[in-house]
């Protein structure tokens, strides 16, 4: 089986295109109740299946929803006699996120084998400095990811070596930046809507931790985030702000490969 989280699409994407190289037809992403409520999620698998964990790099770390779900989730009998593998999506470099899900994977108990990452278009707008990919770049990205999902399958299937993506300064950056961003970058409170909100809803119904309702017909956003930046780039009218940090800042919505 295939579990994904994905915000813009680039781990659905990836996650639907490894599960038809592998001819895996149980592919699925994390429900909102599970990411809402982790500790009350069932995770199994057929026996003798492998379970392959696919989500975003997120400042070169797991997303903590993910993580929360890896740590305190319930596994079946299927699921905790399964291989499990994991598969990020990162826009340039996942650092030693490989590292931090093998040491949530063995503190479960859990066997695990490869871990896997594929380069997908950049989608992170919240800083300074940071901005969707050009045009080029993100289709240059595409057109690539096809055959690096194909040698991580190669992997997979002879129980190959990991294929990370791993730039300098690994260390400073998952042991440092990583948690710096998750206690500091993350609130939700700099969400909102501007003149150019036409009250679709969009953002509320597309919401994966169905974290957004929407009151006089402006979208609010609650405490459980998980700063996906799924309402942002799906907004139509490019609505969506986050503080004045997105002020003239690209989308980035990928449907297929």
């Amino acid at each position: 089986m295939i579990i994904y989280f994905s915000g813009t699409g680039n781990t659905r994407v990836a996650a639907e295109k490894l599960g038809q190289l592998l001819g895996d037809a149980d592919v699925r992403p994390f429900t909102a109740s599970e990411l809402r409520q982790p500790a009350d999620a069932f995770i199994d698998c057929k026996p003798g299946d492998r379970v392959v964990w696919a989500f975003p790099t997120y400042s070169w770390g797991i997303p903590p929803v993910v993580a929360e779900v890896m740590k305190q989730c319930r596994f079946g009998a299927g699921a905790q006699s399964a291989t499990h593998v994991m598969l990020t999506t990162c826009g340039d470099d996942m650092a030693y996120t490989d590292r931090q899900w093998r040491k949530i994977m063995h503190r479960r108990g859990l066997s695990t084998a490869g871990a896997y990452a594929v380069v997908m278009p950049n989608i992170y707008t919240l800083m300074k400095g940071f901005d969707v990919d050009s045009p080029a770049l993100a289709a240059e990205k595409l057109a690539a990811a096809p055959d690096t999902l194909g040698q991580i399958v190669a992997s997979i299937k002879s129980g190959g070596a990991d294929m990370p993506v791993r730039l300098k300064f690994s260390g400073v950056k998952s042991h440092i930046v990583y948690p710096w961003f998750v206690r500091f970058a993350m609130s939700p409170k700099p969400f909102h809507s501007n003149e150019g909100c036409i009250s679709c809803s969009l953002c509320a119904r597309s919401c994966p931790m169905q974290n957004i309702t929407m009151h006089e017909g402006r979208p609010q956003w609650g405490s459980q985030c998980a700063l996906c930046l799924r309402c942002y780039h799906i907004c139509p009218r490019h609505a969506v702000a986050y503080g004045k940090a997105t002020d003239g800042k690209g989308q980035s919505i990928v449907e297929k490969l």
